[in-house]
């Protein structure tokens, strides 16, 4: 059977020490998983409790009883591995397009870390099948709508965990299958599910937490774009650099604003095209001189984003839980309010970063901000420029208003009352993502406009070292516009390059 995996590391999931890099490297992969034998240890135990509660007739919520407002219905011993199967058929009910094959990977890492914690009855033969479906590249299609974000992520981790009973629908190796015939092209054999095994599996926030993994990434690498656009576009427009002059801003302590300024005045160095204040006009517009505090704020809640998922994908999100002195306890653990907040947190980040920098493409392309050709053509008037190119920026933005509205703050209860308050997380790590996406085009774009307005002014050879490093990388994308064309595919993937790589 072939793994995944080029490097000889083995990612060792122990439920406390799983790291974004590695979720990166096993989404990608770059290297295979595995549980440690502590991990194992623990899980067998858990099994061992669910097994001896089960032999001694205890009442267990979703054990030997039933689901949500049902939870008072007895189910007869004989019943309860079917109880499992049942479960996972009636919360398959997701819809919408397949998720990204990264994020659905990440679900399933983040799903195996969870369980490997020790806490929620798995029997071991289960966990390795996922595991196994991780190593060989056997995924599950997971419909991207249909969770709550509460009783964990449902539906999602529902249509996950149908390929381990060989049930639903998977791609393997690029092609689309049932998830039978893609566990035995594989090689693995699915499992026959007992009890608590179902509710084990979904009942989490694998799925919010897996697409917040993958976009906070992304929102990273979109900052530190977002402050090289803003660079080229200051070179661009002879802008003002003492607004970002240290002692200035150490005057109002926030660290993520003079690390943004930091960066601004490190790839600046050298060039001849930054002016000092009162050279050619006294002060730039706020969209230049506040840079270091509007980048700044959205890097905060960057941080703090990060930090919440850095917990999340090492925690618990089980119900019940398997307490390792024999006590089954129901709780909120699956709750994804946590998770929902910073999501939030993570839209209206990204959506700053888009915001501020269609005011910069506004005045590259309009002649009365910038003094130079009507929307950056060559032959304006016979030619449009990059006028329309503005235009999107503009939509982009307004659709990223949109989607910023938090998810978080909405509710509506579900399960007959029972669960009455929810937490909408996936929705919310949904929506980030696609403002992180839709950001991402309009710095694609500002770069774009900066690095035609510098071609115009004929200004390379005076730009700084590292800024000019850019414009060559931004121009084997986007080369300069001699007339009009069109160049929506460019914009994507420049986009896209934007988003996959780190700009240091």
């Amino acid at each position: 059977m072939n793994k995944l995996g080029k490097s000889s590391r083995i990612v060792e999931l122990d439920g406390n020490q799983l790291t974004r890099e590695d979720i990166q490297m096993i989404v990608k992969g770059e290297t295979v998983c595995a549980l440690s034998e502590e991990a194992w240890q623990r899980v067998r135990k858990s099994r061992s409790l669910i097994e001896e509660h089960i032999a001694a007739g205890k009442v267990i919520y979703g054990v030997n009883t039933g689901f949500g407002k049902l939870s008072d219905v007895s189910v007869n011993a004989r019943d309860v591995g079917l109880l499992q199967l049942n479960l996972l058929r009636a919360d398959a009910v997701g819809v919408g397009e397949p998720l990204p094959e990264n994020i659905v990977r990440a679900m399933m890492v983040l799903r195996a870390n969870a369980l490997a914690k020790g806490f929620s009855g798995i029997r071991p033969q289960t966990l390795q099948l996922l595991i196994d479906c991780i190593n060989h590249g056997v995924h599950p299609v997971i419909p991207c709508k249909g969770s709550l974000g509460a009783s964990g992520d449902l539906a999602p981790l529902a249509h996950m965990a149908l390929l381990l009973v060989g049930e639903g629908s998977a791609v393997y190796q690029g092609e689309r299958m049932s998830g039978a015939e893609a566990l035995a092209r594989a090689g693995l054999v699915a499992v026959r599910l007992e009890a608590k095994e179902g509710l084990a599996l979904i009942n989490g926030t694998q799925a919010m937490t897996g697409v917040g993994v993958i976009a906070i990434t992304e929102a990273e690498n979109l900052g530190y774009a977002a402050d090289m656009a803003a660079c080229l576009t200051i070179e661009s427009l002879r802008g003002i650099t003492d607004a970002f002059d240290a002692e200035l801003l150490a005057t109002r302590p926030h660290r993520e604003l003079e690390q943004v300024a930091s960066r601004i005045r490190t790839w600046l160095a050298g060039s001849r095209r930054t002016t000092a204040q009162g050279e050619l006009r006294v002060q730039d517009a706020y969209s230049l001189r506040c840079i270091p505090q509007v980048h700044g704020a959205s890097w905060q809640a960057v941080g703090y984003v990060a930090d919440k998922l850095t917990i999340e994908m090492n925690a618990t999100t089980d119900n019940p839980i398997v307490l390792p002195d024999g006590r089954v306890l129901s709780g909120g653990q699956f709750h994804g309010q946590p998770i929902a907040l910073a999501m939030d947190h993570l839209k209206i980040a990204a959506a700053e970063w888009a915001n501020i920098s269609e005011r910069r493409i506004e005045r590259l392309v309009n002649p009365q901000l910038s003094g130079l050709s009507p929307f950056l053509a060559v032959n304006p008037g016979l030619e449009c420029g990059l006028m329309v190119a503005q235009y999107a920026a503009a939509a982009l933005v307004s659709e990223n208003k949109v989607l910023a509205h938090p998810a978080s703050v909405d509710s509506i209860p579900s399960s007959a009352n029972q669960e009455d308050h929810v937490s909408m997380g996936t929705i919310a790590a949904r929506q980030a993502r696609e403002i992180v996406h839709n950001a991402a085009r309009v710095i694609a774009i500002e770069m774009i406009c900066a690095s035609q307005a510098i071609y115009l002014q004929q200004a390379e050879d005076d730009l700084a070292p590292r800024t000019k490093l850019q414009l060559e990388w931004v121009r084997a994308i986007v080369p300069p516009l001699e007339t009009d064309r069109a160049i929506s595919a460019e914009i994507e993937q420049l986009a896209l390059a934007l988003l996959a790589e780190r700009i240091e």
